[in-house]
């Protein structure tokens, strides 16, 4: 059996997880899993978390393909929190679906029916899985399949047969190398992340949309999770970033639009070290965003088709592939340090942590703090407002901003956060090309725009701490 577990878990005594969360509300629980220490010494990422069929399963996954390593697998948790380590896989998956019409659970290369029984689909390992998705055309009978080197498969989710549909590189023209992660299926169309993001500048990343026919690009930049409901409007929500700040989009009705947050850290910036963060419901119609180190809770309710519930709940620097909730417990995977081919020579056994404990627990992980603005050495146009940024939820606020010439930026805010904006504030840049403003403790708003009176190009970035 291939895991640990901290002392703390000792105070289970027994007891189901639930019953233990209402005894211990203050308690927390890790189990550790590890991958094989030779002959390669890879990762042991934990891909992805689905509560089903009495258990929780977890996918464990390498740096790369099966060659990388070894020692991965598909696990079963159950009630006690003891964990089973069930087949071994050795592939890099973070996947997963649950199956409506089947009641199947699709993770990693397997599929799990309702009662725990479950089968591996081999013709799935030499591809890396990122996201299942539900079919456009026939979703009672298939599901798609989104994998990091751009594959696009779908599946019969009885006979199992994946084939390869498109391939996202070719259709998309991406130079660089890809390495696609999230995607979703809502409001009768495909959407698909890809986080192929090596330097400052890179435009070869993306986000990319599918109507059942034709492929679109929305964005050349690095994007990560897609998620939304199936009900209560259906929005559907992106996630990624780009060298100013994080990227959040809501798809309403039909319609993109697009908002901005801050970075809690620049360790998350680069492509192979984001990892799967996700968007996921943890509490009943309740979701939580992780990107760049800030976790947020979100309303999945757009009310005047606008975004007004997202709020920061704090700031970490834990690398968290997937969270859901477990039997009254709040279940966060880990990728803790590891050698991934001795790269890093004191690392030692490929190792990482499922920490066990409640969603509030994420309000004393560390104060949210971040930054980032709408411009990072852009072009911006006369009248033309930037993308909304998020103000609120943080104690201090100072904005900069530089640009190339003299020019009056007009602040504007929308303190309601239904679009109706008002303006606070002109920042007059001199001729030198800088100014800043410092808000007041108490003033805080949805969000925060800022208009240009004339054409400049410039960067702007907000600091909250």
């Amino acid at each position: 059996m291939s895991f640990t577990r901290r002392k703390t878990l000792a105070l289970l005594g027994g007891l189901p997880a639930a019953a233990f969360a209402q005894t211990n509300p203050t308690s927390q629980v890790t189990i550790g899993f590890k991958a094989d220490t030779v002959p390669k010494r890879s990762e042991c990422g934990i891909g992805a978390l689905m509560p089903w069929a009495d258990s929780l399963w977890a996918i464990t996954y390498n740096s790369h393909k099966q060659d990388t390593g070894s020692g991965l697998g598909l696990y079963r948790i159950g009630e006690d929190l003891k964990s089973e380590r069930v087949h071994i896989h050795n592939g890099t998956h973070a996947n997963r679906l649950i199956h409506h019409e089947s009641d199947q659970c699709f993770i990693g290369p397997y599929v799990i029916d309702a009662k725990g029984n479950w089968k591996h689909i081999p013709e799935l390992d030499n591809v890396r899985c990122t996201a299942t998705m539900r079919h456009l055309k026939d979703p009672a009978n298939m599901v798609y399949y989104q994998c990091m080197e751009g594959e696009f498969l779908e599946m019969d989710v009885r006979q199992l047969r994946p084939r390869l549909v498109f391939d996202l590189v070719k259709q998309m023209k991406i130079t660089a190398r890809p390495h696609f992660k999230g995607g979703y299926t809502a409001q009768n169309r495909v959407v698909v992340t890809n986080n192929g993001f090596y330097a400052y500048g890179d435009d070869q990343a993306g986000l990319f949309e599918f109507d059942g026919t034709n492929w679109k690009r929305l964005s050349n930049k690095p994007h990560m999770d897609v998620a939304a409901r199936q009900d209560m409007g259906s929005v559907m929500f992106a996630t990624g970033w780009d060298e100013a700040s994080v990227l959040f989009w809501a798809l309403i009705k039909g319609n993109w639009q697009r908002y901005r947050l801050p970075k809690a850290s620049h360790a998350f910036s680069h492509a192979f070290q984001t990892e799967w963060m996700r968007i996921r419901e943890v509490e009943t119609e309740h979701y939580l965003v992780d990107i760049q180190g800030m976790f947020y809770e979100l309303q999945p309710v757009a009310f005047e088709d606008r975004i007004w519930g997202l709020k920061p709940v704090c700031q970490h620097l834990r690398i968290i592939p997937d969270y859901c909730s477990f039997r009254g417990l709040f279940a966060v995977g880990g990728n803790q340090t590891t050698p991934n081919g001795d790269n890093n020579a004191v690392a030692g056994q490929p190792q990482s942590g499922l920490w066990f404990g409640k969603t509030d627990d994420l309000w004393s992980w560390g104060r949210p703090q971040g930054w980032g603005g709408p411009w990072w050495k852009s072009t911006v146009r006369k009248g033309q407002p930037s993308d909304p940024f998020l103000l609120t939820g943080f104690e201090h606020k100072m904005l900069h901003v530089s640009t190339d010439r003299a020019v009056i930026v007009d602040l504007e805010i929308d303190f309601i956060g239904d679009g109706s904006w008002r303006r606070y504030e002109q920042l007059k840049i001199p001729a030198e090309g800088y100014a800043s403003h410092v808000f007041p403790d108490a003033f805080s708003a949805h969000w925060i725009r800022l208009t240009p009176q004339a054409d400049c190009t410039a960067t702007a970035k907000f600091f909250f701490v």
